[in-house]
């Protein structure tokens, strides 16, 4: 069985993009975050990666 990446419709804070990956990556949706607030705080490109993201992982 074949495993997508979609954004998150249960575990969304804003768009789901987060909650999506933690349950394509089997991970708690939590560290995902945690992890892209790092990665936001390094240089704003979380910032951007995040607004790709939502408009690129269908729902």
């Amino acid at each position: 069985m074949e495993k997508k990446l979609y954004k998150s419709r249960t575990d969304r804070k804003l768009c789901g993009v987060c909650g999506g990956i933690a349950e394509y990556l089997n991970m708690d949706p939590t560290a995902v975050r945690l992890l892209w607030v790092l990665f936001a705080f390094c240089g704003s490109a979380g910032i951007f990666a995040y607004i790709i993201a939502a408009i690129v992982i269908p729902d």
